[in-house]
Order: structure tokens, then C-alpha cells, then sequence
């Protein structure tokens, strides 16, 4: 019987990777969409076999898929995103004004109870929801108009909003992360929005109570206590107790705080799972050893994990979106790089398999828990 199944979207296509309980033995199924790339791929928490993928190609731009039977079949849905009132502008690379407009789809965030209803986050940085299944795609245009929207600037990888939290209270708050302009929180489900960066220290903003400006790469929280949240940005690690209201560094020990994902175990609110790569020019782990780094302390302390990972050699990167974690008892925890490998943990990162050897570079991973 399957019991897990993790979603891989990849540079050249997506695949979906399914095994038991043990977490042992994966069959890959794919590539689908083959030749595009896929920023992202999820499932709906309100129907597992919902899912919605994100494939990307510059000559045929963007095309939304919807699969209705866990993956096995997929259909192009609604793909009309229009940047909703005004055209706006934002400064680019060098300083000059250049007009908002849409490139692609980094990241869905699913209703946690409705199957219709999504979020994306898109380049250039924008938020856009359905409520039809993919059908039509409106802007909430709150975001994108805010005060500070004008002095975003777009990070390596283009100004993009990259990572949306959803409050499990059901209570409308939610949360985004944009790079390279911050976070920002809304309390009004997605209608209005306040930037959230103060104790946030970038190069070339030394003030840390600056509205905007900084490069966060990806942001994690744990469901039992939504107040609480955790940053990997663009240099340092942070953690937040008071709903991004303040930030505070927990880098600690690490080899280096510059990094792209973060997650936290499902049952274990203090523990936190980074891999530090060398640098923001470096983006290969330092040393060629790869090593994902546990906090069980809430970020005060970090230890390697390295046990079934390869130490000499390995000059790998893991993006934002390309790590995740299940919700057996034994938490299992999962991360792709853009070497092609899909690392399993079934035992919280203490010891690692392979999955998969030699995918495309590896873009996202997300994991849906059958059983």
C-alpha cells in the first residue's frame, strides 16, 4: 500500500516518487511535463489526489496542470494572471523603472480545507488565489500596491514571492516572503498587508528597523504554535516568537548562515532543519560535504547530520522550495538538490538514503502523508 509520496518538480519535468511506511523503496514515476521546468508541484491537505503544478518554459511561458487522481493524469487549467488595477513599476538590476509583469509560478499554497481554493506566488512578486480549482486566477492586489513596492528589487532569481504561510488558525493571517524585499504579514486574509522585517540586518541596510529591502530566502513555522516562525535568508538564520512582529538571529554554530530552505519536524516544535551552503557566490556546501544541520533547541544550538550523506566531493546546492517533511510519529524528512538526488531521512535526519540518483536538477519537493 502506498503511504507516502513525494512531489518533485525538477528543471526538466516533474516526478512523483511513492513508497510504503518504511520509506525504503521508491518507485519514480515521470517525468511529466518533460522539458519544462517546475518551480513547484503540491497536493491539496483537503484531497491528496488534487494536485496542482506550476510548469514553466520561456517559449511557452506558463501553463498551470491540475491532476485530479494523485498525479497519474493532468490537465491544463486556468492560465489567465493579470496584475489586477494599475501596471506599476519596481526598479530592476540597475536602478531603472521597468513595469510589473508575469513570468511564472514559484509556489502554491492549498486551502488546508477546500481543494478549490489556492494561493500562488508569482514573479514578478504578486499574489494571485482561486477558488475554482485553477479555473480563473484573480490578483489581491493589496500586496503588490503596498507603500513599499516600489523600492523592491529583484534578487538572483528575479523578484519573486517565493514562500506563503497560512495561519491554521483559520483566522485570515497569513504570511509571505518576497526576495528580495522581505516579509510581509496580512490579517485579512490576503486583503492588506504590513512588512514584517525589524531585526532583519542586510548589507547596504544597516537599519533594522528598515520596512523593506531584504532577501529572504524561504520561512517555516510549525501548526501548534503559529506565532512562532523560522527565516533562512540571504545570510543569517532567524526565528521570530512574536508572529514576525521581531526577529531575532539563531545561526549559532553553523558552518555558515547562508542557506535557502528551512523546515521544522512535525511534532517537535524546537526542531529545525537548514543546509548551509559556502556563500552567496559559493552555492555548494562547504567543504564538499553535505550536511543537513538539526536544531533541537529552537536555533540555539546545531548538530550535523551526515550518516548515509555524501562527504568528499559534493558540490550540490538545495534550493528554497526542495526540502520537506511527513507527519509519520517517526518524522521522515526529504530534500532534492540540483545534483539530481532525492535524500530520504525516516528517522528525523539521523540516517539517510537515496531515493532517486540522477533526476534533473531537483527545484522542489513536497510530501503528502496516504496512510
Amino acid at each position: 500500500m502506498t503511504a507516502v509520496r513525494l512531489l518533485v518538480g525538477t528543471r526538466k519535468g516533474a516526478f512523483v516518487l511513492t513508497s510504503d511506511t518504511a520509506r525504503k523503496d521508491w518507485r519514480i514515476e515521470g517525468p511529466f511535463f518533460g522539458g519544462w521546468e517546475v518551480y513547484h508541484m503540491v497536493g491539496s491537505p483537503a484531497d491528496p489526489d488534487r494536485l496542482y503544478a506550476a510548469p514553466s518554459m520561456d517559449w511557452f511561458g506558463q501553463v498551470v496542470q491540475r491532476s485530479d487522481d494523485g498525479g497519474r493524469t493532468w490537465e491544463p487549467v486556468g492560465n489567465k494572471f493579470e496584475y489586477a488595477g494599475q501596471v506599476g513599476t519596481h526598479p530592476w538590476y540597475d536602478g531603472t523603472p521597468r513595469p510589473w509583469e508575469f513570468t511564472r509560478v514559484w509556489h502554491f499554497e492549498p486551502s488546508p480545507d477546500d481543494p478549490d481554493t489556492v494561493y500562488a506566488g508569482v514573479q514578478d512578486a504578486a499574489l494571485f488565489r482561486t477558488t475554482d480549482g485553477g479555473q480563473s486566477w484573480q490578483e489581491m492586489d493589496g500586496l503588490r500596491t503596498h507603500a513599499t513596492a516600489s523600492g523592491w528589487n529583484p534578487g538572483a532569481g528575479g523578484l519573486c514571492l517565493h514562500t506563503l504561510l497560512l495561519d491554521p488558525r483559520g483566522n485570515g493571517r497569513m504570511f509571505a516572503g518576497i526576495s528580495a524585499a522581505g516579509v510581509f504579514r496580512s490579517e485579512d486574509g490576503g486583503q492588506s498587508w504590513t512588512a514584517a522585517n525589524r531585526g532583519l540586518l542586510t548589507d547596504g541596510i544597516p537599519d533594522p528597523d528598515a520596512e523593506a529591502g531584504h532577501c529572504v530566502h524561504n520561512l517555516a513555522m510549525h501548526p501548534s504554535r503559529p506565532d512562532v516562525l523560522f527565516m533562512q535568508k540571504h545570510w543569517d538564520v532567524m526565528r521570530s516568537d512574536d508572529g514576525a512582529e521581531h526577529w531575532t538571529e539563531i545561526s549559532g554554530n553553523l558552518p555558515t548562515d547562508f542557506g535557502f530552505p528551512i523546515a521544522v519536524h512535525p511534532h517537535e516544535p524546537e526542531t529545525v532543519y537548514v543546509v548551509p551552503i559556502t556563500s552567496d557566490s559559493l552555492h555548494y556546501p562547504p567543504e564538499g560535504r553535505l550536511r543537513v544541520y538539526r536544531s533541537r533547541t529552537g536555533g540555539r544550538e546545531w548538530e550535523p547530520l551526515t550518516d548515509g550523506l555524501p562527504q568528499q566531493d559534493c558540490y550540490v546546492n538545495v534550493l528554497r522550495d526542495a526540502m520537506a517533511v511527513d507527519t509519520f510519529d517517526e518524522c521522515g524528512v526529504y530534500f532534492g538538490t540540483t545534483g539530481g538526488q532525492v535524500h530520504v531521512s525516516s528517522d528525523s535526519g539521523d540516517s539517510w538514503t537515496t531515493a532517486a540518483h540522477t533526476l534533473p536538477s531537483v527545484l522542489s519537493v513536497e510530501v503528502q502523508t496516504l496512510v
